[in-house]
């Protein structure tokens, strides 16, 4: 579950990492990277690798923002599909918001100068506190587009982000790197807090469906960004997967027990209760890519999964 390295342009002899994981047959589920809350800066025009980092270092305290990341808070930069030059002075969107469940928010912040997000509460957001900007209904669509972090966040994720911002106007970002350069194109949906991959057009548009009636497509799903753990990730898609619940609150991991090689998840469903054993696979399918030297695939199965409450029904 690492993820790939950087593309390096002018390798040509073999597969970008996403193109090759999806030759290899990779399973996404489990794969996303944790964020319980977000503060999302509107940056036009280009973006170098380390983007994100020279925006949050000049109007962010470090110590503030490493307590906030530790707390959950993913900062990300977004911008507008298309081209666009950065226009000094122009005032920028930028969004805060919550992926708890049950009480997940978004809210819009309207800004002259970035300087001014350093009156920012925040320990505030990291928390899931409302009150920072106006309410914003949601959700929105942020697609990475982050070539210059991989070569396939752009190749996949560009026409990704072009046809959904052709259906959905204003509620469709390119977002900085969120993890996984192999499952591009990654399309992460907040505040709903649910990341998909390896991702084409027509199956992006399904995904922004499912999340506009209040529910969770099942197909290509990393994982709910707000779960304890991969493992608790896996847990919640094989209950969806054996339940049919999409609800985006319907399938909820609530604890989990380390084992010597494997872990024991609870997760509510439904108003019941399962204890699904997930076990990770080792690396079975492999192969050399132009992003690093090869990638590896591993992913996870349910050794076992049981009702455990309100009654041992046994095994499914």
């Amino acid at each position: 579950m690492a993820e790939a390295g950087i593309c390096t342009p002018g390798r040509t002899t073999a597969p970008g990492c996403a193109a090759l994981t999806r030759e290899l047959g990779g399973e996404p589920a489990g794969t996303a990277a944790r964020m319980t809350s977000w503060l999302l800066i509107e940056q036009p025009g280009s973006w170098a690798s380390d983007a994100l980092e020279d925006v949050v270092a000049e109007v962010l305290p470090a110590a503030r923002l490493e307590a906030a990341r530790d707390a959950g808070l993913r900062p990300l930069l977004i911008r507008k599909p298309g081209r666009h030059a950065l226009v000094p002075g122009a005032p920028r969107a930028v969004y805060v918001a919550s992926g708890r469940p049950g009480h997940r928010w978004l809210e819009r912040l309207d800004v002259a100068d970035l300087e001014e997000l350093a009156h920012l509460d925040l320990e505030a957001v990291a928390a899931g506190r409302r009150g920072h900007g106006e309410p914003v209904a949601g959700p929105l669509f942020l697609v990475c587009t982050h070539g210059s972090k991989d070569m396939c966040c752009a190749v996949f994720g560009r026409p990704v982000v072009t046809g959904l911002a052709q259906n959905h106007p204003g509620q469709v970002w390119e977002v900085s790197h969120v993890g996984g350069d192999r499952w591009a194109g990654n399309l992460l949906t907040v505040p709903d807090g649910y990341l998909h991959g390896s991702l084409a057009v027509t199956e992006a548009e399904l995904v922004a469906k499912e999340a506009l009636g209040g529910n969770v497509r099942l197909e290509h799903l990393r994982g709910r960004t707000s779960a304890p753990s991969p493992w608790s990730q896996f847990a919640e898609i094989e209950i969806r997967g054996r339940t049919g619940l999409r609800g985006v609150d319907a399938v909820l991991a609530v604890d989990e027990e380390a084992g010597a090689d494997h872990r024991k998840v609870l997760v509510n469903a439904g108003g019941r209760r399962y204890e699904v054993v997930v076990r990770r696979t080792p690396g079975t399918a492999s192969g050399p890519s132009r992003c690093s030297e090869r990638v590896v695939l591993s992913g996870f199965q349910a050794e076992s999964v049981r009702e455990v409450h309100p009654a041992h029904h046994g095994v499914f």
